[in-house]
């Protein structure tokens, strides 16, 4: 007798099915009927999973398009899959490789017979071919394989970045997805077909192409491309290094760990940053005329290490900084502006009190004397504890804080006097060459394990805020990066290795009736790929201490 199950629906319509139903047979139609975007996968019990995942409990089933977070990533997935084919098809002996996100899409190398980037016939042989392939709705499998006969497949078709990732896992199964004789490994779900993956375009840039493409708040429409200086130079210099150091895959990082090399490894990529801030200090003292170092970047990025040691090489150069972080600024907890769920939105400029801070700033800036203020974070106020400030004519303020490149922030402030610097933590490692690692996960990661450390919120807690956290950098930081004079780029090669170790139990917190458990299975399985790296190797001085502990700084 076959078992029957209940299955839930997201309109709480319950059914009863037979244990064994296929997810994709729950369809009654292929696309959302408000919006129309096509279904892509479907979340059950908090799970993502393909249409051909089997149901054998019962279940909630909720299914997801590209207009939200979990369907955009079968999305980005399937369509980066679905471009390396075609790109196998066209050019089998080109060198490719996906490599970082670039407004709103990725960013490409390409190289074919020795000669780097594309041209405009050249992308639009490829862009058409992919929308040849759509157009056929061909199948994309999902297959599992022994461990001997990804190995054996991989080192046949000379995909050896893939046989470097695998080399040090002992899964005795390996799933790939597979569409006609072209297949590769994957980092989570993906479509049952070709045929949804129809909005995207590719632009010719730089050395390669970016593959454009539809944000969860935007699509189906693709927003217009409008390239980045700050982040195209924070790349192009991070790549720079990572040739330096000899790596730019997972893989290879697995390499230098199990040859016992890390040590030396993290010297150097320690020496680079250090390099980096000296060069920026550098050219703030050449400058006699700035006053005003405004330091910003998103969550995580490492603002305030970066901030403490750059104020130790503007001492190397004469200068005598101070530090003023616009955190106590903050305006009284129960002032903070609220996002339309009713959440308070501390990404938001008008959390901080740009009024009392101008004032400030332009007293100091003139020679007066102020009252410092401190915010209380766990009473959610300012307040006042008798400490002054007042500048001496060869003394220069690092003003440390999310909004610091935004022009509105510090109109009081003439802008010949400022140098505005943003940093980030952009990782160039990824899985492979097909197979990227999202930008802001190396953030996320960082911010989990402070989060848990030094102000006891569950992975749980981050996690659920973390979306907000996003939607504020998307309007409050990131359309400002252009306004940056410098740029510094925090992330460390090594660093995902010893995070991955302190986020691995933090994750295994977060259990399937939460709603976030997708997430952070997805977390959990990227961090598989790494084998676990001590703290120890990390010096007390390096921007991951504010992450993980036992650094030289005070925060």
């Amino acid at each position: 007798m076959n078992k029957c199950i209940t299955v839930t629906l997201e309109n709480n319509e319950t059914l009863q099915c037979p244990a064994q139903t296929l997810v994709g047979d729950l369809l009654t139609e292929t696309s959302d009927p408000t919006t129309g975007l096509p279904y892509l996968g479907a979340l059950v019990n908090n799970e993502l999973v393909t249409f051909a995942y089997t149901l054998d409990i019962n279940s909630h089933v909720r299914f997801v398009t590209m207009a939200c977070a979990a369907g955009m990533q079968i999305y980005v997935r399937s369509l980066s899959f679905l471009l390396a084919r075609a790109v196998k098809d066209i050019h089998p002996a080109s060198k490719f490789s996906i490599e970082h996100a670039l407004g709103p899409g990725l960013y490409c190398e390409f190289s074919v017979d020795g000669k780097s980037g594309v041209t405009e016939e050249q992308a639009a042989v490829i862009e058409a071919h992919i929308r040849k392939l759509v157009e056929d709705d061909l199948p994309i499998h999902r297959q599992r394989m022994s461990y001997i006969a990804a190995i054996e497949q991989f080192t046949k078709n000379s995909q050896f970045d893939k046989v470097s990732l695998l080399r040090f896992t002992n899964t005795p199964k390996i799933v790939t997805y597979a569409c006609g004789s072209f297949s590769d490994l994957s980092t989570g779900p993906m479509t049952r077909s070709t045929g949804p993956l129809r909005y995207f375009r590719i632009i010719p840039y730089q050395t390669g192409f970016v593959l454009q493409m539809p944000t969860a708040d935007s699509a189906p429409e693709i927003l217009e491309f409008r390239p980045s200086r700050t982040l195209t130079d924070i790349f192009t210099e991070y790549n720079r290094w990572g040739r330096i150091l000899g790596i730019n895959t997972v893989g290879r990082l697995n390499e230098i760990i199990a040859a016992e090399e890390i040590r030396d490894f993290v010297k150097v990529a320690e020496a680079l940053h250090e390099k980096k801030i000296a060069a920026i200090a550098d050219q703030i003292a050449a400058n006699p005329s700035i006053k005003w170092i405004l330091i910003a970047g998103p969550s995580s990025s490492g603002k305030t290490t970066f901030a403490k040691r750059l104020a130790i090489q503007l001492r190397v150069n004469g200068l005598r900084p101070i530090t003023l972080s616009t955190d106590d600024y903050f305006v009284d907890r129960d002032k903070t502006p609220r996002t339309p769920t009713g959440e308070h939105d501390f990404e938001h400029l008008h959390s901080v009190d740009v009024a009392t801070l101008n004032r400030d700033l332009a007293k100091l800036d003139t020679g007066e004397e102020i009252q410092c203020p401190t915010f209380d974070f766990p009473t959610g106020t300012r307040i006042y504890r008798g400490n002054t400030m007042k500048l001496d004519p060869d003394q220069v303020v690092i003003v440390e804080g999310i909004h610091s490149l935004n022009p509105e922030l510090t109109p009081s402030l003439p802008d010949e006097r400022k140098f505005h610097i943003y940093i980030s933590a952009l990782t160039q490692l990824n899985l492979d060459n097909n197979n990227r690692i999202p930008t802001t996960d190396n953030r996320l990661l960082r911010r989990l394990i402070r989060d848990h450390r030094f102000r006891g919120h569950s992975a749980t807690r981050t996690l659920e805020m973390w979306p907000n956290v996003g939607r504020g950098e998307r309007r409050w930081i990131f359309p400002y990066q252009e306004e940056a004079d410098a740029f510094f780029n925090s992330a460390l090669d090594y660093e995902l290795a010893i995070l991955a170790v302190l986020a691995r139990p933090l994750l295994s917190e977060v259990k399937p009736d939460q709603p976030i458990y997708a997430e952070a299975r997805r977390m959990l399985e990227f961090l598989t790929h790494f084998i676990p790296l001590s703290a120890d190797v990390t010096p007390n001085t390096s921007i991951i201490r504010e992450f993980i502990g036992n650094s030289a700084f005070e925060y």
